[in-house]
């Protein structure tokens, strides 16, 4: 697994270095590809979302939030950019956010077990002051003001409510976790991107 997660990383790092935006179907607009999803035609027919980047055949690409989606299936735009009658399943944007969390969480247990991410109050407490952080997280079903109180010892960081104590526990190998953090690098680059591309589909983030 983690091997795995590391090449799709080095991939993705690459792809975007390379070809950095493609354009929206639904709007028409070029955007970075941070701010988009790709999808391809499956052998049945049925749109899939590749939310990786890497399935085989002819691409397009959504802005990455559910009211450009749910626009491209109800007008027909998946047929038209792929030159084809193709179906877009009723679950589509459930289940491209349900890809996109896990991706965010794939990344998080990858930096827990390579020692470049922390979970607790404490601990968490402890990185901040010593400078090693770069992404911050407070369970969406914590204590109310969790986030506040994170927010509040790193105004400039980035506080992500994009996940229960039990999604952001279950990372960490516990049954828990309110308060987590990363610290800088390419793993937080990447959490910070697909976390940036889920708030678009599922539940709110803080920006700094």
């Amino acid at each position: 697994m983690a091997e795995r997660l590391r090449q799709e990383l080095d991939r993705t790092i690459a792809a975007r270095e390379d070809s950095p935006e493609r354009r929206c179907i639904v709007s028409g607009a070029a955007q970075p590809k941070d701010a988009l999803i790709r999808f391809v035609a499956g052998p049945d027919g049925t749109v899939v979302p590749d939310v990786a980047e890497r399935l085989p055949g002819r691409g397009v690409w959504v802005s990455a939030d559910s009211v450009s989606l749910e626009k491209a299936i109800k007008t027909g735009a998946f047929s038209r950019a792929l030159k084809a009658s193709v179906r877009a399943p009723d679950d589509l944007v459930s289940q491209v956010a349900s890809l996109l969390a896990s991706r965010v969480l794939d990344y998080v247990g990858f930096a827990r077990r390579s020692g470049t991410a922390v979970a607790g109050f404490m601990t968490v407490d402890k990185w901040l002051r010593g400078g090693r952080v770069a992404v911050l997280f407070a369970a969406s079903d914590g204590a109310q003001g969790g986030a506040a109180k994170l927010k509040a010892l790193a105004p400039d960081l980035p506080v992500l409510e994009t996940f229960t104590s039990g999604e952001l526990g279950a990372a960490f190998g516990r049954s828990h976790a309110v308060h987590a953090a990363v610290a800088a690098g390419p793993l937080a680059d990447a959490i910070r991107r697909e976390a940036d591309r889920l708030a678009g589909f599922r539940i709110k983030q803080i920006a700094p």
